[in-house]
């Protein structure tokens, strides 16, 4: 029996009972749409937080404060004030695997433009500080090393703070006070949103950290320093770099703790995108469980055909037809019935990702990857389940067959 009419054959088998073979086919659909659409969260999940993470900046390393110890009382990280900016100033000229660095303070306060005022929070950096968190400024300009050298009253507005002081205004040029420090703002910065952590980046002003030392802090030490390495490969003899350098400049013995901490954005990034992969790996399976019921009922639908037909596959015999032959028609009806399940799973898939991404404004991501899991899952749930039915079929007596009422 040619191949073609075996699959002519199981086409109009399947046909004379079309409901039926189309509730066979729905669990198959419903496993295939759901495992994409799981996978595309599980994809736009992960893009979101790469996202965030790459917000903060290039291959960035942020270098705090230690820990102070009395006896055996830890006070916690930041209690040691021993950054400096000659520590800064050294890192940049003595580590070969750094290609910026920002000394960094904070500060807060209310902030007054005219009749309106604004809480906020006060950051204190260098010119290379855009080019280590990547972030450009909207319209203005960023002070300069001059600046930075001179303490200048000058700053840089988020787009949160300038919306807020500056609602009909352009700012730029603008004098804000700042603790009733005047300040003049040369730029806004462009948009970042959220965080990782769901705090605002914009809601913050940016100005040199050596007039917020000296007129706002008051506080002779640095907060942090951070730090660029010259590419993600470098980050790991950026740390040891940075590290030697400032334990010889701190004078810290061979026995004794760091007395600081230097915090990888890359370590950050590894471990949210090895959370979001596991969740993706969960959503997957969860989904797939569908497929296997679906493909149980296909088992099912089948021996029912089996039973149903069974004078019509010892007719089959008894003209010539072999027990390959009436194995290959139940088995290619099977796998007609995953095959256009899974093809409507996939359409499904795609357009319910896309009206999850519309609605629920959450990023999902279709690859090809997910679809051609999916449709080979459904394949070869269409040929394990298909299997037993059309073994069966094809081991039946012929005689017992056209006896059979």
């Amino acid at each position: 029996m040619k191949l073609w009419n075996i699959v002519l054959s199981a086409f109009r088998a399947l046909q004379r009972n079309k409901m039926r073979s189309f509730l066979t086919m729905l669990g198959i659909i419903i496993g295939v749409a759901a495992v994409i659409m799981m996978l595309a969260i599980g994809e736009g999940a992960q893009y979101s937080v790469k996202q965030q993470i790459a917000s903060l900046g290039t291959n960035v390393l942020i270098i705090f404060p230690g820990s102070q110890q009395q006896g055996s009382i830890r006070f916690g990280a930041g209690t040691v004030t021993t950054l400096t900016e000659d520590d800064a100033f050294a890192i940049k000229s003595e580590c070969s695997a750094v290609a910026y660095v920002s000394p960094g303070t904070r500060a807060g306060g209310q902030v007054v433009a005219g009749n309106l005022n604004w809480s906020t929070g006060i950051e204190g950096c260098s010119a290379e500080y855009l080019n280590i968190r990547q972030w450009p400024i909207e319209y203005g300009e960023f002070f300069t090393d001059a600046d930075v050298k001179g303490a200048a009253k000058v700053c840089v507005l988020g787009k949160t703070v300038a919306s807020n002081l500056f609602p009909d205004a352009s700012p730029v040029g603008q004098t804000i006070r700042i603790r009733n420090v005047p300040f003049k703002v040369l730029g806004v910065l462009s948009a970042k949103g959220q965080n990782a952590m769901g705090q605002d980046q914009d809601d913050i002003i940016l100005a040199p950290y050596t007039t917020v030392l000296r007129r706002l802090s008051r506080f002779p030490y640095l907060r942090y320093i951070t730090v660029s390495a010259i590419s993600p490969e470098a980050i790991p003899l950026a740390q040891q770099q940075i590290t030697e350098l400032l334990r010889q400049r701190h004078k810290i013995q061979p026995y004794e703790q760091d007395d600081f901490t230097i915090r990888n954005q890359a370590d950050i990034a590894e471990a949210a995108t090895a959370t979001t992969q596991i969740l993706t790996i969960l959503l997957a399976s969860i989904a797939s469980v569908s497929l296997l019921v679906g493909g149980i009922g296909i088992m099912n639908i089948m021996l029912v055909s089996v039973t149903e037909r069974t004078r019509e596959i010892g007719i089959r015999m008894s003209i010539g037809a072999r027990s390959r032959d009436i194995l290959t028609q139940f088995l290619i009806e099977a796998l007609v019935l995953s095959l256009i399940g899974g093809i409507l799973g996939i359409l499904f898939g795609i357009i319910g990702s896309t009206l999850v991404s519309h609605f629920a404004q959450w990023p999902t991501f279709i690859t090809a990857f997910s679809i051609l899991l999916s449709f080979s899952f459904s394949i070869a749930v269409g040929v394990f389940f298909g299997f037993y039915p059309a073994r069966k079929a094809a081991l039946l007596n012929p005689i017992e067959a056209l006896r059979y009422e």
